[in-house]
């Protein structure tokens, strides 16, 4: 019996460092790597030990014999993954494209044994931020400030991924251990701009690194893009994973049909979850007020647009394949373009174009949605070679005007509500420099330019691509810089300690939330989580969470 990697890989490559065989490929030392979208076991070499199912931080990796039905794809995607390579000899390592000899462990990224300890700052608590502050802690005897604008830590985690994909969540469990770590000083709530300035930052610590992310979207440039009803992926990913910033109840479910505009994973996510199961979605952390809106939703039918073809798509063959078992929903391609079709049959059966094989092909009814077929009552239509020109309100009647037939006519669709999910961009950081063309900050690995001290990670650094594991190799590289740095001497010397920036921070803003109190609202959430047969039920306001980390530092008192 051999494993498999599922769709929830994250790429983070713990599992290579485990696999006593070298079976799982690509590692971080191959060309492909970060370019995959997941890593693979290589059945032929596999000796069935179970440590990269016991390492993996998302539980992605399980015996092929009990991969459920849903699942039963990722053995051949594995396999498929070495395809005209020889299989290593029994017991011999091999190197080579596919296999790569994994010795000893070796960190390049440390510091001589006799430099004393540096005090890092880092600017955001999501999976980049998180990466960089673990190879801080763990291979050097550095000071890290953990900052975040929000009271609570996670970022990406906590906000990004969707609900139904905990095991994903779980690589939040990795990063949460480094919360309580003796060298860690955490002040959540604190935003860099508002509250320190980025020189400030620097005089209290040797270096600092921003992982803030890209928070904002990309615009369709269309006219009627600003009329309601037509939102942001990005916000409605935060409505229904309760960010304190998003609106609980801006988002009308009232209409039957729903288009996305986008080709990528975010897309199949909200259109996952726009015509999922409430009661299955009532298992997750999903916010209770998203929630009770998908329970009253009239939402049957999701149109995703993309502007070219299936064989161009940007999801991942896991996304669409978590479509493609989804309980009650149909999944379907539009074929107003004769090209959609010819490319879906050309492909490889492995290729994403060649995953459509088998659909139900149908035209997209103008006016509502089209009827599905045996036991689904919802469906998914995957539209291709076909954009938005125009969104037409009249009165609280919207459609949206398309582009139709290979690009020569429009067609109008009636839809409720317009989603659109056609990226991420970095916002400026006050302080630093901004490149507005990219939406990242101008770096040299990872150094960024004219700012010595300072240094990116994560999407602000590569703008808005790969997953969540993209950001350990990511991270690698930056803290490599920085302790490159370090011993050339090139880092300024701070002007501030530990304690006196502690003292600027409170000062500055008196509702900072430390480690205790992040313990608290997580006892708090999972609390909350247990009365309702969920795994948490995450408090959704600023003020909920500042009061909640307060009430769980107050002492106890003595009966």
């Amino acid at each position: 019996m051999t494993y498999a990697i599922t769709q929830t890989c994250c790429n983070d490559a713990t599992c290579v460092a485990v696999c006593p065989v070298n079976c799982i490929h690509p590692t971080p030392e191959e060309r492909a790597f970060g370019s995959t979208e997941m890593l693979h076991i290589d059945p032929r070499a596999c000796i069935d030990c179970g440590a990269c199912a016991d390492a993996c931080p998302v539980d992605a990796i399980f015996p092929v014999d009990s991969l459920a039905a849903g699942q039963r794809e990722y053995a051949d995607i594995n396999a498929a993954y070495y395809e005209g390579e020889e299989a290593p000899p029994a017991g011999a390592a091999v190197d080579g494209p596919n296999f790569h000899v994994w010795g000893e462990p070796v960190f390049g990224r440390s510091l001589p044994s006799d430099f004393g300890p540096l005090r890092v700052a880092v600017v955001g608590t999501g999976p980049a931020g998180m990466y960089a502050a673990q190879d801080l802690l763990l291979h050097t005897a550095a000071e890290v400030t953990l900052i975040d604008r929000l009271p609570v830590a996670g970022g990406l985690v906590r906000y990004g991924v969707a609900p139904d994909h905990p095991a994903t969540k779980k690589v939040g469990d990795t990063f949460s251990r480094f919360h309580s770590h003796p060298r860690v000083r955490m002040h959540l709530g604190i935003e860099v701009g508002r509250d320190v300035t980025a020189e400030e930052l620097a005089a209290h610590h040797d270096a600092v690194i921003y992982a803030v992310g890209a928070s904002a979207d990309r615009r369709l440039g269309i006219p009627g893009e600003d009329s309601p009803g037509c939102l942001s992926a990005t916000s409605f990913v935060a409505w229904y994973n309760a960010h304190p910033e998003a609106v609980a109840q801006g988002v009308d479910l009232s209409a039957e049909r729903v288009v996305v505009v986008g080709n990528g994973n975010v897309a199949l996510d909200v259109a996952r979850i726009l015509v999922a199961d409430p009661e299955a979605l009532a298992g997750t952390d999903i916010a209770a007020h998203a929630l009770k809106a998908l329970r009253a939703s009239r939402v049957r039918e999701v149109v995703v647009l993309g502007r070219r073809g299936p064989e161009d798509a940007a999801y991942t063959r896991s996304e669409l394949l978590a479509l493609k078992h989804l309980p009650g929903v149909e999944l379907v391609v539009d074929d107003h373009d004769p090209r959609a079709g010819a490319a879906i049959d050309a492909a490889g059966a492995g290729d994403r174009a060649g995953m459509l094989r088998g659909l139900a092909r149908v035209r997209t009814n103008a006016a509502s949605p089209g009827p599905g077929s045996g036991a689904a009552d919802r469906r998914i239509v995957l539209r291709f070679h076909s954009e938005p020109v125009e969104i037409l309100d009249d009165a609280g009647a919207r459609t949206v005007r398309v582009t139709d037939g290979g690009g020569e006519g429009t067609a109008d669709l009636a839809a409720g509500m317009l989603l659109r999910a056609i990226g991420y961009r970095g916002l400026p950081v006050p302080g630093l420099p901004f490149d507005e063309t990219s939406g990242t900050v101008p770096h040299e690995g990872g150094r960024v330019a004219g700012l010595p001290g300072g240094y990116v990670v994560g999407w602000i650094k590569r703008g808005p691509s790969g997953g969540i594991g993209a950001n350990r190799t990511c991270a690698a590289e930056t803290v490599g810089t920085l302790l490159a740095d370090a011993v050339a001497g090139t880092l300024p010397t701070p002007t501030g300690d530990a304690k006196a920036f502690r003292r600027l921070a409170r000062r500055r803003n008196r509702r900072v939330v430390d480690a205790r109190g992040l313990a608290a609202i997580d006892r708090a959430e999972r609390d909350r989580g247990r009365r309702d047969g969920r795994p948490r039920v995450k408090l959704a306001t600023v003020e909920e969470l500042v009061a909640t980390a307060r009430a769980g530092r107050l002492p106890r008192l003595s009966r």
